[in-house]
């Protein structure tokens, strides 16, 4: 993953919407539909980007838990999330290497 620097107009506010994101794909979503959040680069990148990890994350647990591997495996990858988590409220721009270069190449962010 690689960051880049936190940008000076990032707000307190941005942080904390972009963080809870990550773990609450809710919040995520609801972020997507306030125009005056999703005006914000810093919210709108992380938010499309949370949503897009958990559609990873769901069909990463249904090939899981399929397997063995799954009910022991599926939850420790949920801990990841509060990682990027606390990245996002770092006020860092991490990229994540499959996930955000898809989501560059269809514009999405």
């Amino acid at each position: 993953m690689s960051q880049a620097p936190v940008s000076p107009d990032v707000t307190s506010d941005d942080k904390l919407w972009a963080a809870l994101g990550y773990p609450i794909p809710l919040i995520a979503l609801i972020v997507l539909f306030m125009e005056d959040k999703k005006a914000r680069p810093f919210i709108k990148y992380h938010a499309v980007q949370s949503l897009a990890l958990w559609v990873v994350y769901v069909v990463v647990s249904i090939i899981l838990g399929i397997t063995v591997i799954g009910g022991i495996c599926v939850p420790f990858l949920w801990l990841v999330f509060l990682w990027w988590a606390y990245q996002s409220y770092q006020g860092q721009m991490f990229e994540i290497p499959v996930v955000t270069n898809f989501l560059k190449g269809q514009g999405w962010i």
